[in-house]
């Protein structure tokens, strides 16, 4: 019998949060569900940070992931919205620890690697070669969505694997490789 499990993969972000569900049955991969979660007509940045919170809780409630894989924010020049990824992320990444999912994270550039061959690849490389490897009838006009499908996709081809990943099982864990960030 082959071994099924579900990956949710999630493209954080303050303004559009993206977000795909992948279903795996042995070494093939199928695909459930991608969409995105728009913040930009809040101007309240912790009502953004509790939305984002909200909607990973419903995504876990609903699919039932196994696993998780988050694109890890990416060193920018401007402080302010690092901080704000970075604690996008955070809010995500507390949402499946609390249901205790095991959590992986992934750079930009590995996650292009990982679908596209590329690590420079643009954001419309990856999404036609997801709409290539997973069947997709049409794209979404907003590439978020597909950034997070990119993230499960990238956890697949990963799996068993981790190279260049962090990965969490909880907060023991988060704890035990991350001993600078506890005071």
């Amino acid at each position: 019998m082959a071994i099924e499990k579900i990956i949710l993969g999630i493209d954080p972000g303050t303004t559009i949060m993206g977000f795909g569900v992948i279903k795996v049955v042995g070494k093939k991969m199928e695909f459930i569900q991608m969409n995105e979660l728009i913040l930009k007509k809040y101007d309240d940045h912790y009502l953004k940070l509790k939305l984002i919170f909200e909607r990973t809780i419903e995504l876990i409630d609903t699919y039932h992931p196994d696993e998780i894989a988050i694109e890890a924010p990416f060193f920018g020049k401007n402080v302010q919205s690092m901080l704000k990824l970075g604690r996008a992320q955070g809010v995500a990444m507390a949402a499946g620890l609390s249901r205790e999912i095991p959590i992986t994270e992934y750079l930009p550039k590995k996650i292009k690697m990982a679908v596209t061959g590329s690590g420079s690849a643009s954001k419309e490389q990856v999404a036609l070669m997801l709409k290539s490897l997973l069947n997709l009838k049409t794209l979404p006009k907003n590439l978020d969505a597909t950034d997070g499908l990119a993230a499960a996709v990238c956890h697949f081809y990963n799996s068993g694997k981790v190279v260049g990943g962090k990965n969490y099982t909880g907060w023991a864990s988060f704890v035990k490789q991350n001993p600078k960030k506890i005071k």
